[in-house]
């Protein structure tokens, strides 16, 4: 008899614990391995570009996204958000490469979270 009888609402291709993402992100919050991310205001990307850029990559809604933007705006840095270090890493690598993509110099940075 096949697992698939057995288990008739198992899933073939769901990942297993072990391969989850899910779990890799438990593991790393109970590790306490988080992180910030940081973006640093510059004088050439325009601050419209910066919210959509929070919204779409960073899933922040517009209120918190030009909150983020302000901060950074007039204090230099602000706190985007604060993730498990490998997702913070994916985060900053694909928002760094979204806006060179795009011919601008906005930058990202992580920072441990202590």
């Amino acid at each position: 008899m096949s697992d698939s009888l057995l288990h008739p609402f198992a899933q073939p291709n769901t990942p297993s614990p072990e391969t989850s993402p899910d779990v890799e992100r438990v593991t790393d919050v109970a590790r306490g391995d988080l992180a910030q991310v940081l973006i640093h205001n510059d004088d050439v990307t325009p601050y419209a570009y910066v919210i959509r850029i929070l919204g779409d990559l960073f899933l922040l809604s517009e209120e918190l996204a030009d909150h983020v933007a302000w901060t950074a705006h007039t204090k230099g840095t602000a706190v985007v958000v604060v993730r498990p270090r490998a997702e913070a890493e994916k985060l900053v690598k694909a928002a760094q490469g979204r806006a060179r993509f795009d011919g601008y110099p906005l930058t990202f940075s992580l920072e441990h979270d202590a």
